[in-house]
Parts: structure tokens; C-alpha cells; sequence
């Protein structure tokens, strides 16, 4: 925590917004601008960031002949766990229903409709209305409008035609890196004005509607962590015994990327750490070094549960209730769009603000949730990085070139140090060595 100054500078912002909002309720409800405000300059980096980090992704990993077997793999486990994701997600946002008990007063309509956060109310209900306005006539319009879906269709017929092309598609490449970068630095410069936001939004929020709110903030927390916890102890934890490893085990190996995941909400703060540990876990590094990074464009679980529910969560505060239809078509939505997040704070907000455009559902969500984003962050940021790692030791067992010897030889070092986690004796892997002898007979 004393690392990331940002970080204390937002806790710092919720728990001031409360104060403001109780004892200065007049006042407060004027400091709802700063929210506004923070959501355009989001609103505003949706294209460039998305566009850029997309196509990069799909053309560097979507040649599957050039990535051969472990690319295809990796791909199809990819799928497989983020899908499970989005119906988690989904499931707990239909059990816990965090979105009632909140209104539309929470944030004043017409700042909304100025901050160009404001939709029409009726989402779209059927699949081809679906189908034929995920094409963009303009890719320009759908930058313009924000987008998304048309956004991803675009990028990925860009990235097709990027890998046909071959070579001479490298300056493309070159550039697209580049405007990726670019644009990690710009949402970098933005997050800096979340505290301004974020005090905004919650000293509004508790200003207009008293320090009784923060109970419905109180359950969209729970939710989403019971829903991460549901996904680590159920997916991950199957996950885990087909690579025929603790994953109590594996906790304590990562625990320190994943308290730096925790503490500063950025997967990419902890990611050269996770590398390491992961390669003396005994994951071989051609496996690592393309697992990890693709993970952070294609399987980032916690990211990907957080906005299935935020998307129910954020149906529901505008008194819409989606049918199964709706969302399956908003559960295949995200499949693609969330492929788009990046490793960096509160880029999730960028993703959900332009799902809920696609499928015409109101953002005021969006401002709701800035007040409480820094909390939920963190622990999809962990469960991310968790998911990531998991996948290394899976890709590696399904390879049968994952070392268990290596492993115990690893763990063993690890509890002679001591650490967080030491106060836990971990169960020997009996079946270490059998595995071993089988993957060698093989």
C-alpha cells in the first residue's frame, strides 16, 4: 500500500466524499460535477485504447499456424474459463440483484445527459437487431458514438488483414504499438483525476440520499467478491486438479505479486514477478512467456466476471429487467469486448461504459460505481492475475512438460523462508513423483 500513492489518494476520496456528503449535504450534492467530468475523460479514450490494445492482441497470437499446438490450446482454455466467468458473473448478479434498492436519483439525470452518459432506455431485445448493428458503416461513427461491439468487429477484420498480409503489415504493427502505449500512459494521466471523481461521486451520492446508501454499496461489494471467490474455489480449483497441484499451493507461491496485484488494482504492476515465480514453479519458460502476456489480452477472469454482473447491476438501477435471451447475447457481447482490458486501474469502467452503449442501457451505473470502483478493482485485478497463473500450469500439464519435481523442490524453499501464507502447512503432493514418472514414460 505505501507504494502506490494513487491508491491511499482514493481511499482517502471515498471515505472524505462520505464525510462531506453526511455533514454538508448541500453542498455535496454540487460535487457530482467532478463525477461527470472523470466519466467524459473515460468516456473519451474508449476508442483509441480499445482499437489499439484489440488489434494488437489478435494480430500478434491470432495465427494459429504460426502458434501451433500450444497456441490453439491456450486459446480454447481461454474460452472455456472465461465463459465460465460471464456465467458466474451472471448468475450471482440474477441471485444477489445488486442493482435493486439503488434509484436514478443518485446521480442528478440532467449532468448525465451533458456528460453524454445518457441512453435511450429500451435495450435491444432481439438477435438479429443484435446481428446487423454490431457492423459498423462507419468505423469513425462507431469511435464517435462509442461503440464497442462495432469497435471489436472492425479490429478484428483489421487484425485478420494484418496477418495476411504478413511483413508488410510490420510498420502497421510498429504503430499500432506505439498508439498502445500511448494510450496506457493517457489512461494513466486520467486515473490521476479518479480521487476529484471519485470524492465526487460519493459525496453526491451520500449527500442526495443520506449515509443509508452505503448499504446498497455494501452489497455490490459483497457480491462481487463472493462471485471471485465462487469462480477461484469452483474453476480455478478444478482447474487445479487436472495439473494435479494444490492450488493452496500455488496461493502461497504468488502471494506476493498478488498482494501487489491487490494493493495497487494492476495486473501489470505484478506481472515480472508472477513470471519468475512461475518458471521456478516449474512451468517451462517458452510455456510462460506466452502464456502470461496472452493472458492479459484474452483471459483475464476477474475483469470479465466483474462486468457480467455490472452490466445486470447496472440493467437493474434503470428498472430493466433482461430476459435469458438478452443476456446470452450479453454474456457472447463481453466474450469479445472484454478482450480488450488491459492490465491498468479502472479500465473495466471504459469496457462497461461502452458495452452498456452497445445494448442501449443508460450509464448512470457507470458514475455509481466510480465511487466504489477502487475496492472492486482490487479484487479482480488478483483474481486476474490468479487466473493467469492457473493457466500456465494447465497449459504446461496438457503439454506434459509441466516439472513436479521442480515444484516440490520449490515449495519446500518456500516454507523453509517462512512468508504470509507459513502459518498453513501444506499437504505433501503425494502424486508428485507418479506424475513425473508418467509424463517421462510417455
Amino acid at each position: 500500500m505505501k507504494s502506490s500513492k494513487l491508491t491511499w489518494m482514493i481511499f482517502a476520496a471515498l471515505v472524505m466524499g462520505v464525510v462531506f456528503g453526511h455533514f454538508c449535504p448541500e453542498y455535496a450534492v454540487k460535487m457530482k460535477t467532478f463525477a461527470v467530468i472523470f466519466l467524459r475523460m473515460v468516456k473519451m479514450i474508449i476508442a483509441p485504447l480499445l482499437f489499439a490494445t484489440l488489434v494488437r492482441g489478435l494480430a500478434s497470437h491470432g495465427d494459429v499456424k504460426k502458434l501451433g499446438k500450444i497456441g490453439l490450446k491456450t486459446i480454447i482454455y481461454f474460452e472455456i474459463v472465461t465463459t465460465l466467468a460471464l456465467i458466474i458473473g451472471l448468475t450471482m448478479g440474477n441471485i444477489f440483484n445488486p442493482g435493486h434498492g439503488f434509484g436514478k436519483t443518485v446521480v442528478n439525470p440532467h449532468l448525465m445527459k451533458e456528460a453524454g452518459l445518457m441512453a435511450v432506455t429500451t435495450p435491444q431485445t432481439s438477435i438479429s437487431e443484435i446481428v446487423y448493428n454490431i457492423f459498423p458503416t462507419s468505423i469513425v461513427e462507431a469511435m464517435a458514438n462509442g461503440n464497442l461491439l462495432q469497435i471489436v468487429v472492425f479490429a478484428i477484420f483489421f487484425a485478420i488483414a494484418i496477418c495476411a498480409v504478413g511483413e508488410k503489415a510490420k510498420p502497421v504493427m510498429t504503430l499500432l504499438e506505439s498508439v498502445s502505449n500511448v494510450m496506457f500512459k493517457f489512461t494513466e494521466y486520467v486515473m490521476y483525476f479518479a480521487p476529484l471523481g471519485i470524492f465526487g461521486a460519493i459525496a453526491s451520492t451520500v449527500g442526495m440520499n443520506g449515509l443509508s446508501i452505503l448499504k446498497n454499496y455494501f452489497k455490490v461489494i459483497f457480491s462481487l467478491y463472493t462471485a471471485l471467490a465462487v469462480f477461484v474455489l469452483i474453476v480455478l480449483f478444478i482447474a487445479c486438479k487436472y495439473a494435479r497441484i494444490s492450488l493452496r499451493n500455488l496461493l502461497r507461491v504468488i502471494q506476493e505479486p498478488a498482494v501487489l496485484a491487490f494493493t495497487t488494482a494492476s495486473s501489470e504492476a505484478a506481472f515480472p514477478k508472477a513470471i519468475d515465480l512461475m518458471e521456478r514453479f516449474g512451468v517451462p519458460q517458452n510455456i510462460v512467456s506466452f502464456v502470461m502476456p496472452t493472458g492479459y489480452t484474452f483471459n483475464l477472469d476477474g475483469s470479465t466476471l466483474y462486468l457480467a454482473m455490472a452490466v445486470i447491476f447496472c440493467a437493474q438501477i434503470n428498472g430493466l429487467e433482461l430476459g435469458l435471451t438478452q443476456q446470452i447475447l450479453i454474456m457472447l457481447a463481453l466474450m469479445l469486448t472484454s478482450k480488450g482490458i488491459a492490465g491498468v486501474p479502472r479500465v473495466a469502467l471504459v469496457v462497461l461504459a461502452g458495452t452498456l452503449a452497445s445494448f442501449n442501457i443508460p450509464l448512470i451505473g457507470v458514475a455509481i460505481l466510480l465511487g466504489i470502483d477502487q475496492i472492486l478493482d482490487m479484487g479482480r485485478t488478483t483474481v486476474n492475475l490468479i487466473g493467469n497463473c492457473v493457466a500456465t500450469v494447465v497449459i504446461a500439464r496438457w503439454e506434459n512438460c509441466f516439472d513436479y519435481n521442480k515444484m516440490n523442490a520449490y515449495i519446500k524453499e518456500c516454507d523453509s523462508e517462512g512468508g504470509f501464507w507459513s502459518f498453513i502447512s501444506p499437504k505433501p503432493v503425494t502424486d508428485a513423483i507418479e506424475v513425473k514418472q508418467e509424463t517421462e514414460d510417455k
